[in-house]
């Protein structure tokens, strides 16, 4: 991020502190430019954390905005100050009259020429952006890993950022050009309709399904006890009855469900008596849903911090670690990315091979920003 903030601010900010100033620009902008009409200080502070921190008082926030209001115009934001009268000042971003840094990818060496964009607009001082053909590809990865998580807003999202990238750089070959012909494909109404008949009969289901952690496809036998919303996606939860456990199947990778026909007046199943669906929806975090084994998992967090706090209150009190949380995991992956998150504010405890994971994790990712250090 600090090669697009670049100028007087880079060379003399501390490092320490760059990337909480550009992630409040970065916040400021996408405000901004999320409304299409003049908007308050009142009303960007609903959207950029930083200024609706509470620990600061009203005057420190508002010199906080106007610095950042002032370095952002310095850079060649288009950042507009509109006088509504009264003594009220509102601001606004035009979104026609900013121009991002020109795309281009390095090949051997050599960059394309970039065109020229109308005086005092775009970021001055990083007039391009070079990517390596290596990079590209890897955003092309990013995207099109988005894409096959069918969420509805982000899959269009990242449709949408695919299309403005190959405007500017070249289609490459199992990169861009397999994103832009890779749509989002919505979820089947049939496959909703045809479970949720078996769910009103308590009809035992047969169905085709693609899991995402192992990317295989297998006949799953499920009992269907209720379809649920959850972050923009519909799940299904039953009895897996060949795992015999209770699952949560993503229904956009059902396919050629079938109810079973059979005593089609009588039910197939009753649902346990502990069984709520509610509190099953409820569990909406990313590594509690999926058809994977599930595992408990402790974790130790820093309570005396903000987010280790908050993390904690996600999970259960553990019976056999004192000031510890236990969580239910089906897709340990996901959970290891979260942990980190944290900063070293939340260390996994148990099972051994999340702890493994959670340290290979960091190992890996220290490595990384310590190449981007030198």
């Amino acid at each position: 991020m600090a090669t697009v903030s670049p100028g007087r601010y880079n060379r003399h900010m501390p490092s320490a502190k760059r990337p909480a100033k550009v992630q409040r620009w970065i916040d400021l902008i996408a405000a901004l430019f999320r409304n299409h009409f003049p908007v308050s200080f009142d009303e960007l502070r609903k959207d950029v954390p930083a200024y609706a921190n509470r620990d600061q008082a009203d005057d420190a926030r508002m010199r906080m905005f106007e610095r950042d209001k002032d370095e952002l115009r310095e850079l060649g934001v288009p950042l507009e100050s509109v006088n509504v009268g009264d003594g009220v000042t509102m601001y606004r971003l035009r979104s026609r009259e900013f121009y991002l840094p020109y795309l281009t990818v390095v090949e051997h060496g050599v960059r394309s020429k970039p065109p020229v964009h109308p005086e005092g607009l775009g970021y001055k001082s990083l007039p391009t952006l070079a990517f390596e053909p290596d990079e590209l590809a890897m955003i092309a990865r990013a995207a099109h890993r988005v894409q096959q998580m069918q969420h509805p807003a982000l899959a269009a999202d990242a449709a949408t950022a695919m299309r403005k990238l190959a405007f500017d750089v070249p289609l490459v070959e199992g990169g861009v050009r397999e994103i832009m012909l890779s749509p989002f494909r919505p979820q089947d109404p049939a496959v909703l309709d045809v479970l949720d008949d078996a769910v009103r009969r308590r009809k035992r289901v047969e169905f085709s399904y693609r899991s995402m952690e192992r990317d295989v496809t297998s006949q799953r036998t499920v009992e269907p006890y209720g379809l649920v919303f959850l972050s923009g996606l519909w799940y299904l939860v039953g009895r897996d009855t060949d795992a015999d456990a209770l699952r949560h199947f993503r229904a956009s990778r059902i396919s050629e469900p079938k109810v079973n026909h059979l005593k089609v007046q009588s039910t197939d199943f009753a649902l346990p008596d502990d069984f709520n669906l509610w509190i099953h929806a409820e569990s909406h975090q990313a590594w509690e849903l999926g058809d994977g084994d599930a595992t408990v998992v402790t974790v130790r967090f820093d309570t005396a911090t903000p987010s280790g706090a908050s993390g904690a209150a996600l999970g259960a009190p553990s019976k056999k670690h004192r000031h510890c949380r236990e969580f239910i995991v089906r897709r340990p992956e996901s959970f290891v990315r979260w942990l980190l998150s944290f900063g070293g504010a939340a260390v996994p405890v148990s099972p051994g091979a999340v702890t493994d994971a959670w340290r290979a994790l960091a190992r890996s990712t220290a490595a990384l920003y310590a190449a981007e250090a030198k």
